[in-house]
């Protein structure tokens, strides 16, 4: 298959290009610079300069593809509602060149586990919760994308859990830059708020086998732990370090991480039963708190900036 990858240059983006290289399929990446691009190539991938904003591109890209990975997102917090319009645009534009050209085509978007009911364990059946700021805004782009089956397109929905390793620390990078900035490692209450996570390589895999098996109107969680307690993760953390570790009220961790913290304090175990079953994807990779407690971790000095409350797209 050759397929069509927005995100490419980002931390999953990077091991997915890798992993469908490995398993025989050509790979079409989105790039915004010329750094990014170069990195690109060098892992064997051709290269289309472009931005979410070039939807003329992304839907010349998506009609000569047989599949699309959309990865990329805008992460600015303080205008998150235009970036999930743009991602709304984004997935119609690439969905309908995708339907037009017809055939087996694939459509892969990425959404999150965390725009679900929280407190509960959340299941692939469950639609995103309407009631919840980040659901209600960013859900809908699932909504546009499914509807896409209705056309004869292989579309599913890839729902994110907090993700880590091969240069990322997902959740835990907020947490992380605290820490370098206060000396201490900070969770919110009594941590007991789970967060479900998973390697990026097993990640990667998964976003393979959906393009190549997934059905259409699928929607996976490629969740590897059902949900880890934020203290558990925050001790972890502060034992590496040696650094000391305390709790957080819900109104100092908006001083201690930003923006970030209330997606910080949810509690949002996560199931991927279903996913498992429908395309045997098997994690492999260290669980969360092996992969800190290995420290793996600690040659990627560079955090990226949303984990400081600041804006980029990846």
């Amino acid at each position: 298959m050759r397929i069509f990858v927005t995100g490419a240059s980002g931390n999953i983006g990077k091991a997915l290009t890798r992993e469908l290289l490995s398993h025989g399929h050509q790979v079409l990446a989105l790039a915004r610079s010329d750094a990014s691009a170069t990195v690109l190539r060098n892992l064997g991938a051709e290269i289309q300069h472009g931005t979410l904003n070039d939807l003329d591109i992304l839907k010349e890209c998506a009609s000569k593809c047989d599949g699309v990975a959309h990865l990329a997102f805008v992460h600015d917090f303080s205008d998150y509602a235009g970036c999930c319009a743009i991602d709304r645009a984004a997935i119609d534009a690439m969905g309908s060149a995708l339907a037009a050209a017809g055939g087996n085509r694939a459509f892969v978007i990425t959404s999150g586990t965390a725009l679900l009911e929280k407190g509960q364990v959340a299941t692939e059946d469950q639609t995103y919760d309407e009631n919840d700021p980040f659901g209600a805004i960013r859900g809908p782009s699932e909504t546009v994308a499914l509807a896409f089956a209705a056309k004869d397109l292989r579309v599913s929905v890839m729902r994110l859990p907090s993700v880590y390793g091969e240069g990322s620390l997902g959740w835990v990078a907020p947490m992380l830059a605290s820490a370098q900035e206060k000396g201490v490692v900070s969770y919110i209450d009594k941590g007991e708020n789970r967060w479900c996570a998973t390697h990026t390589l097993d990640i990667a895999q998964a976003y393979r086998l959906a393009l190549e098996k997934g059905q259409a109107g699928s929607v996976f969680h490629p969740v590897a732990e059902e949900g880890v307690p934020s203290k558990e993760v925050a001790l972890a953390l502060g034992k590496k370090l040696n650094l000391p570790v305390m709790t957080r009220t819900q109104e100092e961790a908006l001083a201690v991480f930003g923006l970030t913290a209330n997606a910080m304090g949810i509690d949002n175990p996560s199931s991927s039963s279903k996913t498992r079953s429908r395309f045997g994807w098997r994690p492999v990779h260290p669980t969360l708190l092996e992969y800190l407690e290995s420290g793996d971790w600690g040659k990627y000095a560079t955090l990226p900036s949303w984990s400081r409350a600041e804006s980029k797209e990846v």
